[in-house]
């Protein structure tokens, strides 16, 4: 198993799943889909507060943003054989917008959508190393 930090962001592909351990410990599991162009999955472990948290804020098509440690996993599939996975054992977590896939086309400009600038939006002239805050 390696084990790395890492910061991920996609989109809810499927809905968490809050289940408990033999200890009682809430776990919520969800899949994230981390590519825009085809499906990258990413299954998102969350424990404790968190699992809680992600279960009752979170749902298919959410816009998010995952903190957490980066961990292969073996699972069997339903022939009995093993593919191996990447996980990630969530810190934290950030909903990128409060506007779901599916509610996007019903919905006028929410407060949270994003602003993306196209490239026209920026001039090509250049800053002065003086303006330059830091």
């Amino acid at each position: 198993m390696s084990l790395a930090k890492a910061v991920i962001s996609g989109t809810v592909y499927r809905a968490p799943e809050k289940r408990f351990t033999s200890n009682n410990v809430p776990i919520s599991a969800f899949a994230m889909n981390i590519s825009e162009n085809e499906e990258t999955l990413v299954r998102v472990i969350a424990k404790g507060n968190l699992a809680q948290t992600v279960e009752e804020s979170l749902s298919k098509g959410d816009r998010v943003v995952v903190e957490g440690r980066l961990q292969n996993n073996t699972v069997k599939n339903e022939d009995g054989s093993e593919r191996r996975i990447v996980e990630i054992d969530a810190y934290t977590f950030e909903k990128i917008s409060g506007v779901s896939a599916s509610n996007a086309a019903s919905s006028s400009k929410s407060p949270d959508t994003l602003v993306q600038f196209g490239q026209d939006d920026f001039s090509d002239d250049l800053i002065g190393e003086d303006e330059i805050p830091f």
